[in-house]
């Protein structure tokens, strides 16, 4: 099913360099990808997803990062890239679990009986590491800003100990999203005694919905769920009286990366190439993101069986360093795991990180990563920039129309982008909704969700669009070879946030603020 054919890299070496400082030669600039291609297959891809099927299957239905489902996943990766020839190792690591024991309950009970639902766009959702309790008090909005201002985080509701002033102890603090965390304005809430909190969407365009959010871990014993706007409007009116109802297990468990080096290459050039093993405890996550973890995996085993392993002169000039992170469902725990116990000296030695997160969408678009933010505004650390042409310029070389998708702090590139590690990668869509356009550019159904799959019990084997796995699997394996094979010019100093981490509002698939 793969079409490549000979690919040429025609960056000047002025644009190469914006890797770094060091320049390549254009004589280095012609790499053939096709033979490496054409063998990563999408019928060897799918044999690894019917495996993670398998696992969910016989494990109570989900790959959950420290379920029997993703430990068996885990091994299967492992074992495969073992007997390849790679260098494995598993890095443990402890998180905070978080999940609902019974389905939450908002309701309003006067002046009339409504009763909002769960997991629904124009209902609510509890926020993740709330804390349990049912109670049912008279909702008391807290420095509200109704109309919303124009821009996003303009409401400071909730953010400062005086935004409480004059609450009355027991009742439900009704808090607009905006300006600061969502586990701030839960502590500020719960330390002036409110009984519970309901945190509305803030009211600008996009902001409008329920949303899934987290308290990041935060100690919060007092229940806490999100709502869209119009809900938290009508909560926050005067005069309301709710029962709100969370019953959650909040514990500590473990988790694991797999971590896999390639015994030739440079060490002090790595490319981190990556993917999260884990699902949602909803579903099996075949292609959230069981599609990313069987197609690095393909790629990482044809790198061994087409002998670039096996030869120092003729083999990976760069060391190409896979990893299957766990935990990114919780808020990218794995990743940020791994950056976190990096030496500023190790740090220094990763030239670039690729994040292949959700490619077989099954109503899917070709999405990459902004690298330069000129859609997003959001650009990634310097090099970004020069992935996102790379990827570009392999689709474009076929005819394939892409789009960008910002670098908004969703996925496991998230650690290395704030510590200044040059990222990009591929996306084929969740949970928004394809345009009338897109459908005619990628086929498909308009006005319907990406994957309307996502993070639910129906992501299995059925959920895979072919079509989206070859064309992406393809274009993930031209860019590992090519920067696995490329002259990379010297790393660039590592260690200090990135600018652009400011801007995320995300921690996985979870707001943040």
């Amino acid at each position: 099913m793969n079409r490549n054919s000979t690919i040429r890299c025609l960056a000047t070496a002025a644009s190469i360099g914006c890797l770094g400082t060091a320049e390549i030669t254009v004589a280095d600039s012609v790499i053939d990808t096709s033979a490496f291609t054409e063998a990563v297959t999408t019928d060897a891809t799918l044999l690894h997803l019917q495996a993670f099927q398998q696992f969910s299957d016989e494990n109570g239905g989900n790959r959950e990062a420290s379920s029997d489902g993703f430990f068996e996943s885990v091994k299967y990766v492992s074992n495969l890239m073992a007997q390849a020839g790679y260098d494995v190792n598993l890095q443990l690591f402890p998180y905070i679990f978080f999940e609902n024991r019974t389905e939450p309950v908002l309701d309003q009970i006067s002046p009339e009986a409504v009763t909002y639902v769960l997991n629904e766009l124009d209902g609510f959702g509890t926020m993740t590491y709330s804390g349990s309790g049912d109670v049912t008090a008279i909702a008391e909005a807290v420095d509200i800003q109704s109309p919303p201002g124009e821009e996003p985080n303009s409401s400071t509701s909730g953010c400062e100990e005086s935004d409480f002033e004059g609450f009355t102890a027991g009742n439900i603090a009704i808090i607009q999203r905006g300006s600061c965390t969502f586990a701030l304005k839960a502590a500020n809430a719960e330390a002036a005694g409110a009984a519970g909190v309901v945190i509305f969407n803030e009211g600008q365009e996009g902001r409008q919905d329920a949303f899934g959010a987290t308290l990041g871990g935060s100690g919060i014993s007092i229940p806490v769920v999100g709502t869209s706007f119009a809900i938290g409007e009508t909560l926050a009116a005067g005069d309301v009286e709710i029962h709100l109802a969370v019953d959650a297990v909040t514990e500590v468990r473990i988790s694991t990366n797999v971590i896999a080096d390639s015994p030739v290459g440079r060490e002090d050039k790595v490319l981190v190439v990556g993917a999260h093993l884990d699902s949602v405890p909803e579903g099996p996550g075949i292609n959230d993101n069981g599609s990313g973890s069987a197609g690095i995996l393909e790629i990482a085993l044809q790198l061994s069986q087409l002998g670039f392993l096996a030869d120092e002169e003729e083999g990976l000039r760069n060391q190409v360093r896979f990893a299957w992170w766990g935990a990114e469902e919780e808020g990218l725990l794995g990743s940020e795991y791994y950056v976190s116990q990096l030496s500023e000296e190790e740090l220094g030695r990763i030239a670039l990180n690729l994040n292949f997160d959700m490619i077989a969408s099954p109503n899917y678009a070709r999405f990459v990563y902004d690298g330069d933010g000129s859609a997003s505004e959001m650009a990634g650390p310097e090099g970004s920039s020069f992935i996102e042409w790379v990827f570009n310029e392999h689709f474009a070389a076929r005819g394939l129309i892409t789009e960008p998708t910002a670098f908004d702090g969703r996925s496991d590139y998230g650690p290395f982008i704030e510590a200044g590690v040059p990222a990009g990668g591929l996306f084929t869509g969740a949970e928004g909704i394809k345009t009338a356009d897109q459908a005619g550019i990628y086929g498909g159904t308009a006005e319907e969700a990406y994957d309307s799959c996502y993070h639910a019990e129906c992501d299995t084997i059925e959920n895979v669009n072919l079509q989206a796995l070859d064309e992406m699997t393809d274009a993930a394996a031209h860019a590992v070879m090519l920067f696995g094979m490329k002259n990379l010019p010297e790393p660039a100093e590592r260690g200090k946030r990135s600018a652009n981490s400011v801007a995320m509002d995300y921690k996985g698939n979870h707001l943040i603020r």
